[in-house]
């Protein structure tokens, strides 16, 4: 056996990519996770804060965004746009948030798909 050594080499085709500037590893598109992609839990935060903040306005525990900004510690043009994301269409919340189908795009662009027609969002969302 001289000659041959007994190391094996493992080679695994990883992709890192950069979502809202932070890099993130993901396996191979084979791997059967979801298609090898999960929800970021940003996402998951954001449309959480912007449910919350609706409610607040709807139930009138906060009667401007300049209340809830004021309360959240943040800018109330911040709050503006965060909010956009309560008001994605059911159909793109529930793929989102029940069956944790990641989104396509940023959370950035996630708050101006909200500004379309709910027949437009799912395409736009998930590609």
């Amino acid at each position: 056996m001289t000659g041959t050594t007994d190391t094996i080499r493992v080679v695994i085709p990883l992709t890192i990519r950069r979502r809202n500037g932070r890099p993130k590893i993901l396996p191979p598109d084979d791997v059967d996770s979801r298609n090898g992609r999960t929800q970021d839990p940003h996402v998951l935060r954001a449309i959480a804060r912007a449910w919350s903040w609706r409610r607040q306005l709807e139930t009138g525990a906060a009667s401007t965004i300049q209340d809830i900004a004021a309360a959240e510690k943040v800018s109330d043009r911040f709050v503006g746009r965060m909010i956009r994301l309560a008001y994605l269409s059911p159909s793109v919340l529930e793929s989102l948030v029940i069956t944790r189908k990641p989104p396509a795009i940023s959370i950035n662009d996630l708050m101006a798909v909200a500004e379309l027609p709910w027949a437009e969002q799912m395409e736009v969302v998930f590609g």
